[in-house]
C-alpha cells in the first residue's frame, strides 16, 4: 500500500506539471506572448509559492535540464562542423566582446548601489550569461535561428557555455582573496582545464569514428526502439562527459550534434530526440517558475524590481553598444539587445557557488535570483515589444537608381521570377525593355546577371510617368500581389490609353477582375506551368504524344469555356466542365474515356474553381 500511495503522488505531479503546460502555454501564445512566458507563468502557479501542487521544484529542474540538453543537440544536428568553424571569430570574438562588456556594466552598476567588488562582479557575470533556453526558443519559434542574425547570437550564446568553468574558478579565487575555504578545496585552474579539454576531445573522437558505425550495426537489426534508445544515449552521454570535465551539459550535446550533422542517420536521430526535447523544455520553464520565493519578493520588491530593470537596460545597452562597434545593422543590435536582455539558468550554478563560497550572503543570492528569473520572464515581453514598435529596417540602396527619363518600348513593372522568364522572348527578337522594381534586393540580384532595373513603385502615376508609361506600346504588370496589380492596371487604364495591357494573374477570381478591367490580355501564374507539369505526368504513365497533346488541349478548351460562362453568370458557373474525382455513370460526352463526376460538396467545388 505505502508503494500505491507513493507511486500516486508521483501521478500527481506529473498530471499537475502536463495540464498546467497544456493549459498555460496556448492560452499565451493565442495572445501574443509565447510559449515560454506560458510555462514560467503555469510552473509559478503550481509551484511552492502559488498552489503548492509541487513543493519540491529542485528536483523537477534537475530532470528538466535535459530538455536544454536536446534542444542543443538538435541545434548541433543543424551546425555542420565546417558552419561551426566559419563562426569561430563570432564565438570567441563576438561573444568575448559581449561578455567582457556587459560584466563591466553590471559590475559597475553593483558597485555604484553599494555591493563589494566581488559580489558585485559575480552578480554581474551571472546575469551576463544570457538562458539559451529562453533565446534559442524565441528565434525557434520566429524562425530565426538558421538566419544569419540567429547564427551569430549562438556564437555568443556557445561562448558563454564555455564561460561557465573559468567563472566557478573565478569564483573560488574570489574567495580566496577573502579568506574563505572555498580557496582550500578549490581544484586548480590548470586541473580544471586540462579537464575540460580531455572532455572536449574525448566527445569529438568518438563522435568522429565511433558513432556511425554504432548506428549502422543497430539499424541493420531493424529494432525501432533500440535506435531511439540509442539517440538517447547519444544525448546524454555526451552531456555526462562534459559535466565531468566541468564544462556545461548542452556544450556536450551541442558538440555531439555537431559530431552527427554529417550522418547518414541525422534526420532519423532529430526525429527520434525531437519529442522528448519539447516536453522537457517545457518542463524547465515550469521549473524556473516554481523556483521564485515569493516571500523574498514581497520582503525585497523595491529591490527587486529597481535591480531587474536596471540590469536588464544595462545589459542591453551594452549588448547594443557592442553589436554596432562591430557594425551590425541597428535592427540586428536592437533584436540582440532585446534578446540578451536577461540572465540565465547559469546563474542560478553561479550564485550557489558564491554562496558556498562566502562571496554572497544569503539574502543577497536570493533576491539575484529573484532578479534573473523575472528578467527571463520578462525577455519574451521584450522582444515582443521590440519585433512590434522598432521600424522595419530599411534595405540599402547602394548601386539602385531611381526611375527617370525611361523610354523603353514595353514597360515591365515587377521584375520577379515570372518577368525574368517572360523578358526572354521579347530580348530574343531585340525588344527594347524598361525594368522597375520596389524590391531592393532583387534589383541588386538582376544586376548580376545583367539587367538594369530600376527603382520604382508602379502604383505610383509620377513613377508610371518617369518610367516611359506614356510613350511604352505595352506595359507588363508582373507583381505577385492581385490587390498591387488591380491599382496599377486602373492607373494604367485611365493614364495611358495608348499602351496594350498585359497582366500577370493570381487566380480565377482575379482573372475575372483583371477582364472586366480592360486589360488586353491576362494569365493566371500557374495555370501554363500546370499544363506543362500534367503533359510530363501523363508521357511518364505511358500515353503517347498525340494523346498528351489531344488532352492538354481539351482540358485548356474547358478552362476556357468555363471561364466565358464565369465571366457571364458569375464564379460558379461552369461546373460541369470540371473534372473531380467523384465516380459518376454519366457518359462521357468526348472520344477519350473519362472519369466524369460532380464534387462531393458545393463548398470544396468553389474552393477548386477559385484556384485553378
Amino acid at each position: 500500500m505505502a508503494i500505491e500511495s507513493e507511486a500516486g503522488f508521483e501521478l500527481g505531479h506529473a498530471v499537475a506539471l502536463l495540464a498546467a503546460g497544456v493549459v498555460a502555454a496556448p492560452i499565451f501564445m493565442r495572445l501574443g506572448l509565447g510559449s515560454v512566458l506560458g510555462y514560467l507563468a503555469a510552473g509559478l502557479a503550481i509551484g511552492p509559492f502559488g498552489l503548492r501542487v509541487i513543493s519540491d521544484p529542485e528536483a523537477i529542474l534537475h530532470v528538466a535540464e535535459f530538455g536544454v540538453v536536446m534542444f542543443l543537440f538538435l541545434i548541433g544536428l543543424e551546425m555542420r562542423p565546417a558552419k561551426l568553424w566559419s563562426l569561430r571569430r563570432d564565438i570567441f570574438g563576438l561573444g568575448a566582446a559581449h561578455v567582457l562588456a556587459c560584466a563591466t556594466g553590471l559590475t559597475a552598476l553593483g558597485v555604484f548601489y553599494g555591493l563589494p567588488w566581488q559580489a558585485a562582479l559575480v552578480a554581474a557575470l551571472g546575469f551576463a550569461l544570457s538562458s539559451t533556453a529562453v533565446i534559442m526558443k524565441m528565434l525557434d519559434d520566429a524562425g530565426e535561428s538558421a538566419t544569419p542574425a540567429g547564427q551569430r547570437a549562438t556564437a555568443i550564446l556557445l561562448f558563454e557555455d564555455l564561460s561557465i568553468v573559468p567563472l566557478l574558478a573565478l569564483v573560488a579565487v574570489l574567495a580566496s582573496l577573502n579568506g574563505g575555504a572555498a580557496a582550500l578545496t578549490s581544484v586548480p585552474a590548470w586541473q580544471s582545464a586540462a579537464l575540460a579539454i580531455g572532455s572536449v576531445v574525448a566527445v569529438f573522437l568518438l563522435g568522429r569514428f565511433a558513432l556511425n558505425p554504432v548506428f549502422a550495426l543497430l539499424a541493420r537489426s531493424g529494432a525501432r526502439e533500440v535506435m531511439t534508445a540509442a539517440a538517447l544515449l547519444v544525448v546524454l552521454g555526451a552531456a555526462l562527459f562534459m559535466d565531468w570535465g566541468g564544462l556545461s551539459m548542452a556544450m556536450g550535446a551541442f558538440l555531439a550534434g555537431v559530431m552527427l550533422s554529417e550522418s547518414t542517420f541525422r534526420h532519423q536521430l532529430e526525429a527520434d530526440v525531437e519529442p522528448f526535447r519539447g516536453i522537457l523544455l517545457g518542463l524547465f520553464f515550469m521549473s524556473v517558475g516554481m523556483s521564485l520565493d515569493l516571500s523574498v519578493v514581497l520582503a525585497e520588491w523595491q529591490m527587486i524590481a529597481f535591480g531587474v530593470v536596471a540590469f536588464m537596460g544595462v545589459q542591453g545597452l551594452a549588448v547594443y553598444a557592442v553589436a554596432r562597434l562591430l557594425r551590425a545593422h541597428h535592427a540586428e543590435a536592437l533584436q540582440r539587445a532585446a534578446l540578451f536582455a536577461q540572465g540565465g539558468e547559469f546563474a542560478f550554478v553561479l550564485y550557489a557557488a558564491a554562496l558556498a563560497a562566502g562571496v554572497f550572503d544569503a539574502r543577497l543570492a536570493a533576491i539575484m535570483t529573484a532578479i534573473v528569473i523575472f528578467s527571463m520572464a520578462l525577455a519574451p515581453l521584450a522582444v515582443i515589444a521590440q519585433r512590434r514598435l522598432a521600424p522595419a529596417p530599411e534595405p540599402s540602396r547602394d548601386g539602385v537608381e531611381d526611375a527617370a527619363d525611361l523610354r523603353g518600348r514595353v514597360l515591365f513593372v515587377g521584375f520577379g521570377r515570372f518577368a525574368q522568364v517572360v523578358s526572354q522572348s521579347l530580348l530574343a527578337r531585340d525588344v527594347d525593355i524598361s525594368l522597375i522594381e520596389t524590391d531592393v534586393e532583387m534589383i541588386q540580384v538582376a544586376a548580376r546577371f545583367g539587367f538594369k532595373v530600376y527603382y520604382g513603385d508602379g502604383t505610383r502615376l509620377d513613377v508610371l510617368r518617369a518610367s516611359g508609361a506614356a510613350t511604352a506600346e505595352a506595359i507588363l504588370i508582373c507583381v505577385d500581389k492581385p490587390e498591387t496589380t488591380d491599382r496599377i492596371v486602373a492607373l494604367v487604364k485611365s493614364e495611358f490609353p495608348q499602351a496594350k495591357v498585359f497582366a500577370r494573374s493570381f487566380d480565377r477570381g482575379h482573372s475575372m477582375r483583371l477582364v472586366q478591367a480592360g486589360v488586353d490580355y491576362q494569365i493566371r501564374e500557374l495555370f501554363e506551368s500546370s499544363l506543362a507539369f500534367s503533359a510530363a505526368v501523363l508521357r511518364g504513365l505511358g500515353f503517347n504524344d498525340f494523346e498528351v497533346a489531344e488532352t492538354i488541349e481539351d482540358v485548356r478548351d474547358r478552362d476556357t469555356a468555363r471561364f466565358e460562362a464565369q465571366l457571364a453568370g458569375g464564379i460558379e458557373a461552369g461546373r460541369a466542365l470540371w473534372r473531380n474525382n467523384t465516380s459518376t455513370p454519366t457518359p462521357e460526352p468526348f472520344t477519350q474515356p473519362r472519369r466524369e463526376g460532380r464534387a462531393l460538396n458545393e463548398e470544396a467545388a468553389d474552393v477548386i474553381g477559385e484556384d485553378a
